[in-house]
């Protein structure tokens, strides 16, 4: 399985802003602790904004922070939407150009195992992720002040 670095990126900006808790932060903070682009950024926070994962405020003191509880996001549904596009291989797409496909049994064993790896990943919510054992450690890492 792979996942993109969108969702990697997308992952990271929830784990942040889980750390982060009520207050308000801001894309460039963001790209800042994870020294990744802000301009990647920008295209992701405006997706998990409009899933109606962030609530985001413009303006002079504006900024984004989780539109729900942690333990209200599961992982699973999260990479489902984000990686909905990616196809894990050719026969899974309107695309496909494969000869053996009719024969194959590939696509039914790739499909068995791309479902176990999202149940895997239902299991758990942004809140096992940012626990309080790793939430310390993780907020030190990020240069994160937690209130």
């Amino acid at each position: 399985m792979h996942i993109t670095r969108y969702t990697d990126y997308s992952l990271r900006v929830l784990i942040y802003l889980a750390i982060h808790q009520e207050q308000l932060a801001t894309i460039s903070e963001i790209a800042n602790s994870y020294d990744i682009s802000k301009n990647h950024l920008m295209k992701i926070v405006q997706q998990l904004n409009q899933q109606g994962y962030l609530l985001a405020t413009r303006g002079k003191n504006g900024g984004i922070k989780l539109n729900r509880p942690a333990e209200q996001i599961n992982i699973g549904q999260l990479v489902r939407e984000i990686e909905d596009k990616n196809k894990l291989v050719e026969c899974f797409g309107t695309d496909n150009q494969c000869v053996i496909t009719p024969s194959c049994q590939l696509k039914n064993i790739f499909a068995e195992a791309q479902e176990n790896f999202f149940s895997t990943l239902d299991a758990y919510t942004l809140s096992d992720l940012v626990g309080p054992k790793q939430q310390g450690k993780l907020a030190g890492l990020l240069a994160i002040k937690v209130i």
